[in-house]
């Protein structure tokens, strides 16, 4: 959601040479005064009003949901037919949320049997070694073909990335730095593709994304950060998106909508059809909070994508 700063990496971890054009998209930058508002609220919720005590028990009772959608892919073979997309999104570990307060999160990914997790950025809010305070949530996700993560604009903070894609790894997730990997079931193959962040990321570079693309492939889901992507990508190219970033709006007021919605992507949550008329861009509501140890209208969701034979 918001973000101050921003910088880049390479491909899952590794130094790779950018090539190809760059869907980088200017960053935002609040201003002082506004930085310093964020923070101070953000201390006044984790320290004074013991935000992070709330937000556990606002999660334990039915704060976070599971939803659950068919996505239509034409000339999907049977194999792959039914394939299970779990997608986790901006969990923001920080003062506001740690290991303790996954507890339902966990419980609703075992329940929606994912053949493949997904995960779609903001593991952390501002410091690196926040990552440590989700404990192995990932690593007690099950995940029967593979784990696969994309980095959120908060996850560049000073330039540490390293240190989240190491304790990601070590729990079995690969993060995909315009990178791709595939899957398999009965013979057909899956692509699952991730870019940078288009805002923080240095350079989002979907030609070295797709390098590995064959032209057998069944499907093609892309994980994305930001929800503008969609507008960004050549038209056909994939048949499902996944963003974050959202967080819903997080404070969704009725008639009046989101204070922060000026500053949000047009598309706040759900799915819409991406530009071109082959596929669709889902955008999940993420579990985590900034600013404000809460949420209004718009609760924290897991997202489950199925996919079908159009």
């Amino acid at each position: 959601m918001d973000d101050e700063r921003g910088a880049a990496g390479p491909a899952d971890g590794l130094a790779r040479e950018p090539a190809g054009a760059d869907l980088h998209k200017p960053p935002r930058r609040f201003s002082g005064a506004a930085i310093r508002l964020f923070a101070f609220l953000r201390w006044l919720g984790a320290e004074v009003w013991p935000g992070k005590r709330a937000y556990r028990r606002f999660l334990a009772r039915g704060g976070v949901e599971l939803s659950e959608e068919d996505v239509p892919v034409a000339g999907l073979p049977d194999a792959l037919s039914g394939l299970r997309l779990v997608q986790v999104s901006d969990l923001h570990a920080g003062p506001l949320l740690d290991r303790a307060s996954l507890d339902p999160v966990l419980a609703l990914v075992r329940a929606a049997d994912p053949d493949v997790l997904c995960l779609t950025g903001d593991f952390i809010t501002d410091r690196a070694e926040d990552v440590y305070r989700l404990g192995d949530v990932f690593a007690r996700m099950p995940a029967r073909l593979g784990r696969f993560a994309v980095f959120g604009n908060h996850d560049y903070r000073h330039r540490r990335e390293g240190v989240i894609v190491a304790a990601l790894r070590r729990q079995g997730v690969r993060v995909l730095r315009n990178a791709s990997a595939a899957v398999e079931r009965g013979g057909a193959r899956l692509r699952v593709v991730g870019i940078e962040d288009i805002e923080e990321g240095k350079r989002v570079d979907l030609d070295a994304a797709l390098a590995d693309a064959r032209g057998d492939d069944a499907a093609t889901v892309l994980l994305c950060h930001h929800p503008d992507v969609a507008g960004l990508l050549p038209p056909g190219r994939f048949d499902l998106v996944l963003c974050g970033h959202t967080h819903g709006g997080q404070v969704v007021l009725p008639g009046l909508g989101s204070p922060a919605r000026r500053w949000l992507p047009d598309q706040l949550a759900g799915t819409r059809p991406l530009p071109g008329g082959r596929g669709v861009c889902h955008v999940d509501r993420g579990i985590g909070v900034l600013v404000l140890p809460f949420r209004i209208g718009a609760r924290a969701q897991v997202s489950v994508l199925v996919l079908r034979r159009a």
